[in-house]
């Protein structure tokens, strides 16, 4: 059942990423950023069909995905890059607007959301990610670092072969499927561990458990200056309840040193649910 659900995913993934193509970016010469922006200059530089050029592009970091990640990963991965390039070359999807601001944000949107589904599902639609991640292992750079040069150098190229204003509202549309990807892979409830050193850490404990129904690990620790024993509150709150914790713990001790960190997911504790009901 797990793996129909994946697959299904991976279906509506896919069709929801040619649409955000054929119906909104392709009509306006708009591209999007990563190995799927090098497919669509490729093809409107050339005047060539994107299908074959974007099955063309991803080979060879379908194979790398292969080597470093594995089977399944390059199995779904070229699956839905086929079925892409099937659903671009022969379901007729309509222009849904030729207003320029609405094909951008839109068709980023539902571009996006297709890559976030083909992601939960365990493939990818742009092999952006493994060359980002084949280069952060022989750079100092981090992936994130890289995709953003890679993004630059693409935009960069869109502005000289296209123009300057299609390749602003490109930019765009890479900006709204990133952070539609980021929704769909981290929920809108993203998670935030927090660090808190205190005076009051049984207080400060108590009514976290209390009024935010919010689970909280304890820790010994001792000061690096004053070398003094004392204790250090560990929870994760959803980004939505960040606020009202940092109020809750300011009400009790002003001075508390509080450090809130990004956490990708949780599994257990009580963090989708509620410790006390």
């Amino acid at each position: 059942m797990k793996q129909l659900v994946a697959w299904l995913t991976l279906a509506v993934g896919v069709v929801l990423s040619a649409m955000g193509l054929e119906s909104f970016l392709l009509p306006n010469h708009f591209i999007d950023g990563g190995i799927t922006g090098v497919s669509m200059l490729i093809a409107g530089y050339f005047k060539v069909p994107l299908a074959p050029i974007i099955v063309l592009v991803n080979v060879p970091f379908i194979f790398l995905g292969y080597q470093l990640i594995g089977r399944t990963f390059a199995l779904k991965s070229s699956i839905a890059i086929l079925a892409l390039a099937l659903c671009l070359a022969f379901l007729p999807y309509p222009t849904a607007t030729d207003d320029k601001l609405l094909s951008a944000v839109f068709g980023g949107f539902f571009l996006g959301a297709g890559v976030g589904l083909a992601i939960r599902a365990g493939g990818v639609l742009d092999g952006t990610e493994i060359l980002a991640l084949i280069l952060g292992q022989k750079t100092p750079a981090t992936v994130g670092e890289i995709i953003l040069l890679l993004n630059v150098v693409i935009f960069s190229v869109a502005a000289i072969v296209i123009n300057i204003e299609a390749a602003l509202y490109s930019m765009l549309t890479y900006f709204t499927a990133s952070k539609t990807i980021d929704y769909l892979l981290h929920g809108l409830e993203a998670y935030n561990g927090v660090l808190i050193v205190t005076k009051s850490p049984d207080e400060i404990r108590t009514a976290i458990l209390e009024q935010l129904g919010r689970g909280i690990t304890t820790f010994l620790a001792k000061g690096g200056y004053s070398q003094l024993d004392s204790q250090v509150l560990f929870c994760v709150v959803t980004r939505l309840e960040r606020n009202k914790l940092e109020t809750l713990i300011a009400s009790i001790d002003s001075t508390a040193f509080v450090v809130t960190l990004p956490v990708l997911d949780t599994q257990g504790g009580v963090v989708k649910r509620r410790a006390f009901h």
